[in-house]
C-alpha cells in the first residue's frame, strides 16, 4: 500500500512544504548564478527514471562552462566556483529536484538517477535500481555517497528496492539531514565528481 499510494503522497506534501520553506533560498541562488554562470543558473540533464523512462533532472549549476585552447570542457575541479563549492558542499543544488518530485520525475527517496549512457551497462541485478522512482536521497547516499564503490553503491540501491517501506524512507531522511549538517560522505577530491561507472 505503501509503495504503491502512500509513498507518491508522501513526496508530493514534503516536496510541496520543502519547496515553499526554500524559495527565499532558491530565489537568491538562481539570481546569484545567473551572474556567476552566464545567464545559466539551472543545470538539465536528461536521466534514467522509473522503469528507464528519460527525464530531464533538475540542479543548480555548480560549473561553469570554461573550455580550454582546443574547446574541450576544463576538468571538473577547474570549473567549480567558490559559490558552487559551498552549494554542493550543503546540497542546495538539490533544490531544484523538488519540482522534479512534485511533477513525478522522481521521489524523495530512492536510487540516485545517473547517467543514460550507463543503462547499456547495467547487469539484471543492478537494473533492479529502475523498479522505483529515482530519489534526492537513498540508501546508498547515507551509507557512504559518493565515498563508497560503484559495485556497493548498486547493492545498496537494491536492497532498498526490495525492502521499501515508510520507516525506511523516513530513517533515510533522517539520516541524510545528519549527514548534510556534518557534510559526512561528499567528495572533495580534486576530480570533484565521482569517477564514471565502466560496468562490472
Amino acid at each position: 500500500m505503501y509503495r504503491n499510494f502512500f509513498k507518491r503522497l508522501f513526496d508530493i506534501i514534503i516536496s510541496l512544504t520543502g519547496f515553499i520553506v526554500f524559495i527565499p533560498f532558491f530565489i537568491i541562488i538562481t539570481v546569484l548564478l545567473i551572474f556567476l554562470n552566464d545567464g545559466k543558473p539551472f543545470f538539465v540533464q536528461n536521466r534514467p527514471g522509473k522503469n528507464e523512462k528519460i527525464f530531464k533532472l533538475l540542479k543548480f549549476k555548480t560549473m561553469t562552462d570554461k573550455k580550454d585552447k582546443d574547446g574541450q570542457l576544463l576538468p571538473d575541479a577547474e570549473r567549480l566556483t567558490k559559490i558552487g563549492k559551498f552549494i554542493r558542499k550543503t546540497s542546495l543544488d538539490e533544490i531544484p529536484q523538488l519540482l522534479n518530485v512534485i511533477k513525478g520525475d522522481m521521489s524523495l527517496i530512492g536510487p540516485r538517477p545517473l547517467l543514460t549512457e550507463y543503462l547499456y551497462l547495467y547487469n539484471d541485478f543492478q537494473k533492479r535500481r529502475h523498479d522505483v522512482r529515482p530519489g534526492i536521497t537513498g540508501w546508498a547516499q547515507v551509507n557512504g555517497r559518493n565515498a563508497i564503490s560503484w559495485e556497493e553503491k548498486f547493492e545498496f540501491d537494491v536492497w532498498y528496492v526490495a525492502n521499501l517501506s515508510f520507516l525506511l524512507d523516513l530513517k533515510i531522511l533522517s539520516l541524510t539531514l545528519k549527514k548534510v549538517v556534518k557534510s559526512e560522505g561528499i567528495n572533495t577530491s580534486e576530480n570533484v565528481s565521482m569517477e564514471k561507472f565502466k560496468g562490472s
